[in-house]
């Protein structure tokens, strides 16, 4: 594609993005920005969340990691699908544990649950942790969209690569300053149109490429090694079912259920079962979609394989080198799309819980006039986006694996402590010391690392893979046990 054709693109779409943004941030005020007045439909939210969780990452580095071989010599394949099978257990437990406790307690930052439950320091440790997890996290998803970017239009006009993630930055910032997350609920809705869309076309149009029909390409694609899921054979691989799948279940609870951002549209919902009913929906949407994602990894690998073509060094270019190059006009124009509609749709949002949790859960925004507000809150939101820019940037310098496996691999650490705060909260009616949870916090990720890089001579050869976040939670809520008893009267809120 000319660079013409994708600043077209690009203008368009962003212009749509703007109009929803003026639409829904008429007579917003702070409130709306926080909670869409709790007036969001739930399959408009259900759909929605779909663009938030699946990100760049997914859209990039899925598809990739398919061809990818670890130091075993073990073709990865289909097995990123074991974590997904975890996530609709994990979902479930949000939906009947989680969901209820949030709207019965009537949160809007959803870590304020912790000072009902342990009190003013463990509050506050959760919601830095969430700020810390989600800043790097979203950062990494939209360095996926920046780097397409880059690699397809700005490197042709000699424009830097800061230059590039700047702007990516403020079109972010202007259409998310005004209505926030009522406005974010409408907008990612009409991103996962494009990235829905964009995976589904990519996978026709390269089928025709190889000449095949839609019944075909499964054939295919099941013909191969690429289409293997189950993983049982050794219990020491980074791919072994169980460890996959349990992690899933972990990371389904710590990154969408403990999460600010995903919690804070779920609670735009009229009550419990319209968010229930959303829950529901999107975690078996998500399971589709990420079977798509990973079948067009297979029909990537399978169609560079017949034509003898050499991908890039990399798995997170094998997409974008293909689709740009090899497919035509059409299948670049639904890839741009698909990049830019799935690393914005996580980054918008993003930025926008960023900004509700530290203004409710550092500022105190309830006992504040609007017109305080509002600028606090606008300074806030400058801040963050700030910080993405500065991550992204380091990021790119640094960059030594696939972003996905950076993105799990920091949230098995960044996560770890809120899984053990909320769990040891609802599972005990145990009482903590509450000035000591910040220490058990900090220090749980750090002998997380410890453990994790050195399990294979304490642990007789195991290696961890992402289930480095389950042992960050247990030895959090290991270290809040041992700062407890249950001597003292139970709080009225336990659960």
């Amino acid at each position: 594609m000319s660079p013409s054709l994708i600043i077209t693109i690009i203008a368009v779409y962003f212009s749509a993005l703007l109009v929803i943004a003026y639409i829904t941030g008429k007579n917003a005020d702070t409130k709306t920005f926080f909670t869409a007045d709790r007036k969001s439909p739930w399959y408009l939210v259900a759909f929605g969340m779909i663009g938030t969780s699946i990100s760049g990452v997914t859209f990039i580095s899925v598809p990739g990691a398919v061809g990818l071989v670890n130091q075993s010599g073990e073709l990865k394949a289909f097995s990123y699908f074991q974590i997904i099978l975890g996530h609709l257990v994990g979902y479930f437990i949000i939906a009947t544990v989680l969901m209820p406790l949030y709207y019965r307690l009537n949160l809007i930052s959803i870590y304020t649950y912790l000072e009902q439950r342990f009190g003013f320091w463990a509050y506050k440790t959760g919601s830095f942790f969430f700020l810390l997890s989600r800043t790097i996290g979203s950062s990494l998803r939209l360095f996926l969209a920046a780097m397409v970017l880059q690699l397809f239009l700005f490197d042709k006009l000699n424009v830097p690569f800061f230059m590039t993630v700047l702007i990516t930055i403020v079109l972010i910032w202007i259409y998310t300053f005004k209505g926030g997350v009522k406005t974010i609920i409408w907008t990612d809705s009409f991103q996962t149109l494009f990235l829905v869309g964009a995976v589904g076309i990519s996978l026709v149009l390269i089928s025709q490429h190889l000449g095949l029909s839609v019944p075909k390409m499964f054939t295919m694609i099941q013909s191969t090694d690429y289409s293997k899921v189950f993983f049982f054979d050794d219990i020491k691989s980074d791919k072994y079912f169980f460890k996959q799948f349990i992690a899933g279940i972990f990371i389904a609870v710590a990154m969408t259920g403990l999460d600010q951002d995903l919690m804070q549209k779920n609670l735009t919902c009229k009550n419990i079962k319209e968010a229930q009913k959303n829950m529901f929906s999107f975690s078996i949407i998500m399971a589709i979609v990420n079977y798509m994602f990973l079948m067009l990894g297979a029909l990537l690998y399978i169609y560079s394989t017949q034509k003898g073509i050499l991908l890039p060094a990399g798995a997170d270019k094998a997409y974008p080198f293909l689709a740009m190059n090899e497919f035509g006009t059409l299948a670049a124009v639904f890839f741009l799309l698909g990049i830019i509609a799935s690393s914005y749709a996580s980054s918008d949002s993003a930025l926008a819980a960023l900004t509700t949790s530290f203004c409710i859960d550092f500022l105190d925004f309830k006992n504040k006039p609007e017109n305080v507000k509002a600028k606090q809150k606008t300074i806030v939101h400058v801040g963050f986006s700030l910080a993405f820019l500065i991550i992204i940037v380091l990021f790119k310098e640094l960059k030594q694996t696939s972003v996905i496996d950076a993105v799990l691999s920091a949230a098995s650490y960044t996560y770890g402590p809120l899984l053990g705060l909320f769990s040891f909260g609802i599972l005990t009616k145990r009482k903590v010391k509450d000035t000591l949870v910040p220490l058990i916090c900090i220090l749980s990720p750090f002998i997380t690392l410890l453990i994790s890089y050195n399990s294979d001579v304490l642990l007789w050869g195991y290696k961890f893979s992402f289930e480095t976040l389950i042992l960050n939670g247990f030895i959090c809520f290991l270290g809040l046990y041992l700062i407890s008893n249950s001597s003292q009267k139970e709080e009225k809120i336990v659960i």
